[in-house]
C-alpha cells in the first residue's frame, strides 16, 4: 500500500548464504532511490533474528521509490520498491464515508480502502472531468491564437500564465478571461495570445454534487467485491451490473454509476 508523505517506511530484507540459509552479513547497506533520481542511505541493522535486517526511512517526496539491499560475506542482494502518496491526493470520499458505505466496523482494511478511494476518484474524473479541487500546471505549445484550451475542465481559476521562451510575453491573469466549463482562455481585450506558455490553474468543483458522490460509492463497492475472488461481470441482477466495458476503464464502472454520472459526463453517453 502507498505510504503517506512524511511517514516512516520500515524497510526489511533477509540475508542468506548460497544454500538459502539466513546468515549474519559482514556488512549490510540499503540505498533508497527517490523519484527524482537522488538517493538516501538509511542505517541498516540486524534484528533479533539472525540474517534479518531492517532500516527506517522517513519519506520526503511523493512517487515511486526503489530499494536496493547489498550484503557482503555472504554476498547477497535484494531489490524492492514502495510508493508514496502526494501530500493531498485527490479523493472523492473520506475514509469515514467509505467505511460506512462498505459497512466496516474495524480499521483493519483502512489502508486498502484509501487506495480504492483514489482509484474510484480517477475513474470518476475520467468521465466527468476534475472533481477534487487542486492546482495543475500545463505547457501549451502554439505560436499565436485567439484562444487556447486547457487540458482539464472544469477549471476554477488561472494562477499564472508564463512564457516558456525567455523574452516572450507572459500574461497577468486579470488580463485573461477563463471559461471555467470549457477551459477556454482568451484575452480580455480580444487580442492574440502568443505562445508557448506554461499555465498554472485550479481545477475541480467547489462543491461535489450528490450524484457524483453516490456514483463514487457504487464504484467503490463494485471494486471492493474483487477481494472476494475471481468472477465475471454480472448482467441484469443489481446496481453493480456492467452491461458494456467503458473505453479505458473496462468493467470498472457499473451501469448505475454511469447513469448517475451522465448529467456531468464529458462526452457521449456510455454504458
Amino acid at each position: 500500500m502507498p505510504f503517506d508523505l512524511g511517514s516512516t517506511v520500515r524497510l526489511a530484507a533477509d540475508c542468506t548464504d548460497p544454500a538459502g540459509v539466513l546468515a549474519t552479513a559482514a556488512t549490510a547497506a540499503v540505498t533508497v532511490t527517490l523519484p527524482d533520481g537522488s538517493t538516501a542511505s538509511p542505517a541498516a541493522s540486524e534484528t533479533g533474528t539472525v540474517g534479518r535486517y531492517q532500516a527506517d526511512y522517513v519519506t520526503t517526496a511523493a512517487g515511486r521509490h526503489l530499494v536496493r539491499w547489498q550484503f557482503t560475506s555472504p554476498a547477497h542482494a535484494y531489490t524492492d520498491m514502495f510508493d508514496v502518496r502526494e501530500a493531498a491526493p485527490p479523493a472523492l470520499l473520506s475514509l469515514a464515508d467509505a467505511r460506512t458505505h462498505l459497512k466496516k466496523t474495524d480499521h483493519g482494511d483502512d489502508d486498502e480502502i484509501r487506495e480504492w478511494i483514489e482509484a474510484c476518484t480517477r475513474a470518476v474524473e475520467q468521465l466527468v472531468g476534475p472533481v477534487v479541487a487542486r492546482t495543475v500546471t500545463q505547457d501549451l505549445a502554439f505560436a499565436s491564437s485567439r484562444s487556447v484550451a486547457l487540458a482539464l475542465a472544469p477549471a476554477l481559476a488561472l494562477v499564472s500564465v508564463d512564457a516558456l521562451t525567455p523574452g516572450d510575453t507572459s500574461y497577468a491573469v486579470d488580463s485573461l478571461r477563463l471559461d471555467g466549463a470549457t477551459g477556454i482562455v482568451t484575452r480580455v481585450d480580444g487580442g492574440l495570445l502568443h505562445g508557448p506558455l506554461r499555465v498554472t490553474y485550479r481545477v475541480g468543483r467547489t462543491t461535489v454534487p450528490a450524484n457524483i458522490r453516490a456514483a463514487a460509492k457504487i464504484i467503490l463497492q463494485h471494486l471492493w467485491r474483487t477481494r472476494q475472488g475471481p468472477g465475471r461481470p454480472q448482467r441484469g441482477l443489481d446496481d453493480y451490473d456492467v452491461s458494456e466495458p467503458i473505453p479505458g476503464l473496462g468493467f470498472a464502472i457499473p451501469n448505475r454509476a454511469v447513469q448517475l454520472l451522465d448529467p456531468d459526463s464529458l462526452g457521449p453517453e456510455v454504458g
